[in-house]
């Protein structure tokens, strides 16, 4: 199987084409090497993909016919994806979201003004500070 449907089938991307743009990004390795979206996938290979700027690696177990379900994966992959990796991305997703809920969306009016006038009472304190120290 095509390395670009191996990775669409055990759902890595939601379409082929992302897929394939990724491997021609050179995001995709198998067993170690930069691989071209036609490359053969056969049991026992190791692939690491590049995506969400964290490293995925797994090791091929089977060749699926066509696209499987999610509880399926356990059959055709193993993940072997470094636990650092997954903290790295908690810790990112942490850094992104720390002020606002998921879902909240754009600041309202009233958000957006107490975070200028929080701004610019820091801006008071580094003025009046600053004069102190002459």
């Amino acid at each position: 199987m095509r390395l670009d449907k191996f990775l669409w089938s055990v759902r890595y991307y939601k379409t082929r084409s992302l897929a394939a743009d990724a491997v021609k990004k050179n995001r995709v390795k198998v067993n170690g090497d930069v691989a071209k979206a036609s490359r053969e996938i056969v049991p026992g290979d190791a692939i690491e993909v590049r995506k969400d700027q964290i490293n995925l690696s797994f090791k091929v177990l089977q060749i699926p016919k066509n696209r499987i379900g999610a509880k399926l994966l356990t059959l055709h992959i193993v993940d072997t994806t470094p636990k650092q990796e997954y903290e790295v991305l908690e810790l990112r997703k942490l850094s992104q979201d720390y002020y606002r809920e998921k879902g909240e969306g754009r600041p309202t009016k009233k958000d957006r003004r107490d975070l200028d006038d929080y701004l610019e009472e820091e801006a008071e304190d580094v003025i009046i500070k600053g004069e102190d120290l002459d």
